[in-house]
């Protein structure tokens, strides 16, 4: 019979701007996720000696985030070296992929206390360095130059026609679903708003931890946060993924993405403490959810946005619980057409999306984003009495993780 997987405690960094300047682009990523692993066993007493696997998620490993990255980060939280860790990529999902396998482990009797985790400095290393230089804006992810190409000739052959990147595959998804840029915006203004409040009530401040720069300052609050965003400043910014060529073999999109209804380039890690029930019983730790069921889905690589469609038809099933079982549901905010679509095709209540606002205002540190929504799920649940949560997130090339906890 299997074992509970519990969550124990999640911890994240605020949310830095992912350019130069940023406020934690000072900060080596390795060091940034060294930071929460510290943070998640001190606050809760645990001898990190009785970690049994730290798994984390990171997308592009290279450079300063290349050599396992999340072992390298456990060793410079001073863990012992008797620890071991992986650094996992299912692109945007990586570290709710990490919180899958970390709490399968432990259904699954192979451990007892494994940490999942992630980190992503897209300050440091740009999205697009791990093909050996960056894509031109608007192209197409992998079509550089000689030998950066991740798709070989049998990709190529099966779609002659070429994929996309994901500012096109919003857009394609706009067209198919007749969003339009007032709803877009709209929903964007909306994240900022939500995510505002909550910051000024206070209801980050049981995730959050303190990230200190090597100048000595110290970053505590989400720097993505915009609480003046409104309608009309959104409607002002130009479309951020036409391009002339692009626009030549799509004549029919509207090109309605910008970047203010799209998530922002983000620094950022987050850690969650998972273990069995027992084990966090007989350590005198409170359980406060379990995982209940998981699933992931391939879709359309073009399209590419939409499998969090079939993966919550998927896990609703899995699990017996409908839609409207659900107290709440972090669908990340990877672009509006997201959670817009999914809202659209799964009748869901509008009022129980997101309600913290999401990654359009909180971030999108992409092999981070897993786990932090995990933490703002849960203490969401808590705050308001909520029992069943969703989370669930779109995944580059055509994929998407979702879970399903329950508070305790």
């Amino acid at each position: 019979m299997s074992n509970d997987a519990v969550i124990v405690d999640v911890v994240r960094t605020a949310s830095g701007r992912g350019k130069p300047g940023g406020a934690l682009s000072g900060v080596h990523p390795a060091d940034l996720l060294a930071g929460v692993l510290r943070e998640l066993v001190s606050r809760n007493g645990l001898d990190p000696a009785l970690v049994e696997d730290v798994i984390g998620g990171c997308v592009s490993q290279v450079g300063e985030q290349s050599y396992n990255v999340v072992r390298t980060a456990l060793l410079s939280a001073g863990f012992p070296e008797s620890v071991p860790g992986t650094t996992i990529d299912r692109q945007c999902g990586s570290s709710q992929q990490a919180a899958a396998f970390a709490a399968q482990a432990v259904m699954s009797g192979s451990c007892d206390v494994v940490i999942a985790c992630g980190v992503e400095s897209m300050s440091r290393v740009p999205l697009g360095s791990s093909l050996g230089a960056r894509p031109r804006p608007g192209q197409d992810s992998g079509t550089e130059g000689p030998g950066l190409d991740p798709h070989g000739a049998l990709m190529h052959a099966r779609y002659p026609q070429g994929l996309v990147n994901q500012g096109v595959s919003a857009e394609l998804i706009n067209q198919q679903w007749r969003l339009g840029r007032g709803e877009l915006d709209a929903f964007a203004a909306r994240s900022h708003r939500l995510a505002a409040a909550a910051a000024d009530r206070g209801d980050f401040d049981g995730e959050l931890r303190p990230t200190t720069l090597p100048d000595g300052r110290v970053v505590t609050e989400d720097e993505t946060i915009r609480p003046g965003t409104t309608l009309d400043s959104l409607a002002a910014l130009p479309p951020a993924f036409r391009t002339d060529a692009l626009a030549a073999r799509f004549p029919k999109l509207d090109w309605h993405i910008t970047a203010g209804n799209s998530s922002p380039l983000t620094d950022g890690a987050s850690a969650a403490l998972i273990m069995s029930a027992k084990r966090a019983v007989r350590l005198g730790l409170n359980p406060r959810a379990r995982f209940h069921s998981f699933a992931v889905t391939g879709s359309d690589p073009k399209l590419m946005l939409t499998g969090v469609i079939p993966a919550t038809r998927r896990i609703l099933e899995r699990s017996g619980l409908g839609i409207d079982d659900l107290d709440a549901y972090e669908v990340n905010e990877a672009f509006a057409s997201v959670p817009l679509v999914w809202l659209r095709e799964m009748g869901a209540d509008p009022a129980l999306l997101n309600p913290r606002g999401g990654a359009i205002a909180l971030g999108h540190a992409l092999g981070s984003s897993g786990t932090r929504l995990l933490g703002t799920l849960l203490n969401h649940l808590e705050l308001t009495g909520g029992r069943w949560g969703l989370q669930t997130m779109c995944e580059g090339g055509g994929m998407a993780n979702a879970t399903i906890i329950e508070r305790l």
